[in-house]
């Protein structure tokens, strides 16, 4: 089981690939806080226009 230090890290990593992937996304729209998934993949829906399914998938082949 991973660590909360690498899903940090891991975050990171992905984080980096998406703002590379979708030029108009922050480091605001990305921060992972903890028991804050939800309310941050609502403004990703929203800012990219995606279904929670395909931010999945796109967070998922990074």
């Amino acid at each position: 089981m991973a660590s909360i230090t690498d899903m940090k890290d891991s975050w990171n990593e992905q984080k980096g690939k998406l703002k590379q992937k979708f030029a108009l996304l922050t480091d605001n729209d990305l921060l992972f806080a903890a028991g804050k998934k939800e309310e941050m993949l609502g403004k990703l829906q929203l800012k990219l226009g995606k279904t929670k399914d395909e931010l999945y998938k796109i967070i998922g082949a990074l």
